[in-house]
């Protein structure tokens, strides 16, 4: 808007250094803004009501449910006196209001002609429809929780100050575990106050490196005290985190809906102790066992193994290694002497044999013949004469003797 536009329509000028605005100009404007809203429906908790006398007006302090924010409401006494149930301190309502802003003092309210309290029945329809809503995105998934570490480093506890909640996870820790580590931030459990108390004790643990689980714990309580713990943004909140949470809200029978969103939902605070640290007694115990097993299973072993070697070294190869050898040495002996009969018999024949074809032999000789004096006659050329009547006149013989040869002349 130009400077000319805002003095054709009154509107004043915009703000500088040079001409900056009144404060009451200022607060108009904010007034302005405000009355722009019209009515709205509200709801909070009551924080603080204040009926003064002779007053037709009651004033209210509306607190949000999960912020530490409040506003003014004022209501005509009539609708407050009217209101079924009563109105008390604490109680959770609806206002249906228009916002006003005060410029003498600059402060916001509400003016309200219509206040209802929320009844039971109607927290719990709000809880079931939140509870539909979140199970539809995945928020209760049990594929997405996270399993516990079985020794965690340090546990995060939030609890409200020295609350039977606290008490009980850290006694029944310490004698499951005495050496369990803890990092305890109290926090305001009910009430306005506790959703934002719980979400920066979240945020604190979340980003400890040692601390490995985180446990939500409260003891019972009403449905209305209860109320924090099924906050949309706690369980939100929740869901976003890393670590494994461990909630113990409330007794066996109170279901808020962060139990669902949780990694693991714990009947009690006891309860709770129980999940997030071994007995130390029990894994004694177990561990002995597991030792006695395993000492059996290496007694068993090592008999069945001396059985087997025993056995082996039984054997006849082994525990008298020298007979194997002695019987092959008979037998060796054995084969050698009847390899030397077999032998000296077939020596012994073969010389029989052979004294018989020399027998033969020399009966068959020429030499035998001549020996008994009688004699060969050949021709020059070796042919042997067997008649006189073949020999010619003055050829020269050979005469072969037993012992010797002689050469003649045939003279006739």
């Amino acid at each position: 808007m130009t400077e000319t536009q805002q003095k054709r329509e009154g509107a004043a000028p915009a703000p500088s250094p040079e001409a900056p605005w009144p404060v009451r100009v200022v607060s108009q404007k904010i007034g302005e803004w405000v009355g722009r809203l019209g009515w709205v429906w509200a709801e909070g908790e009551i924080a603080q009501i204040t009926k003064r006398p002779g007053s037709p007006l009651v004033f209210i302090t509306l607190r949000d449910m999960s912020a530490d924010i409040s506003v003014t409401v004022t209501v005509p006494r009539r609708f407050v006196e009217a209101a079924e149930p009563p109105l008390v301190q604490g109680g959770r309502v609806v206002v249906h209001g228009k916002p006003s802003w005060y410029p003498g003092r600059g402060t916001l309210s509400l003016s309200a002609d219509d206040i209802r309290a929320v009844g039971l029945g109607e927290l719990l329809a709000r809880l079931q429809a939140l509870k539909k809503m979140l199970a539809a995105e995945g928020l209760f998934d049990p594929a997405r929780k996270r399993p516990l570490p079985f020794l965690p480093r340090r546990i995060g506890l939030i609890t409200g100050r020295a609350s039977a909640a606290e008490k009980d996870v850290l006694e029944n820790a310490k004698l499951r575990f005495p050496a369990a580590d803890f990092r305890v931030i109290n926090v305001p459990v009910q009430g306005a106050s506790a959703v934002p108390a719980v979400l920066d004790a979240l945020r604190a643990l979340e980003t400890d490196p040692d601390v490995e689980v985180i446990v939500l714990a409260r003891g019972g309580g009403s449905v209305e005290d209860l109320l924090p713990w099924s906050d949309e943004a706690l369980c939100r909140a929740v869901f976003a985190c890393r670590t494994p949470i461990v909630a113990a809200i409330g007794h066996e029978t109170d279901n808020p809906l962060v139990d669902y969103v949780a990694d693991v939902r714990a009947s009690t605070p006891t309860d709770a102790a129980k999940r997030v640290v071994p007995d130390f007694s029990e894994e004694l115990r177990a561990l002995g066992m597991a030792r006695r097993r395993l000492d059996l299973a290496m007694n068993g072993l090592l008999d069945r193994e001396q059985h087997r070697l025993d056995a082996v070294r039984s054997r006849p190869v082994l525990a008298q290694p020298k007979t194997m050898i002695e019987n092959r040495q008979v037998e060796i002996g054995e084969l050698l002497r009847r390899t030397r009969h077999s032998l000296s018999g077939r020596l012994a024949s073969a010389v029989d044999g052979l004294g018989h074809v020399r027998a033969r032999l020399r009966a068959l000789s020429p030499q035998a013949t001549l020996d008994r004096g009688y004699a060969i006659v050949q021709r020059a050329d070796g042919s042997v004469l067997r008649a006189a009547a073949e020999a010619e006149s003055g050829e020269v013989l050979r005469v072969r003797l037993a012992e010797g040869e002689i050469h003649a002349s045939v003279k006739e």
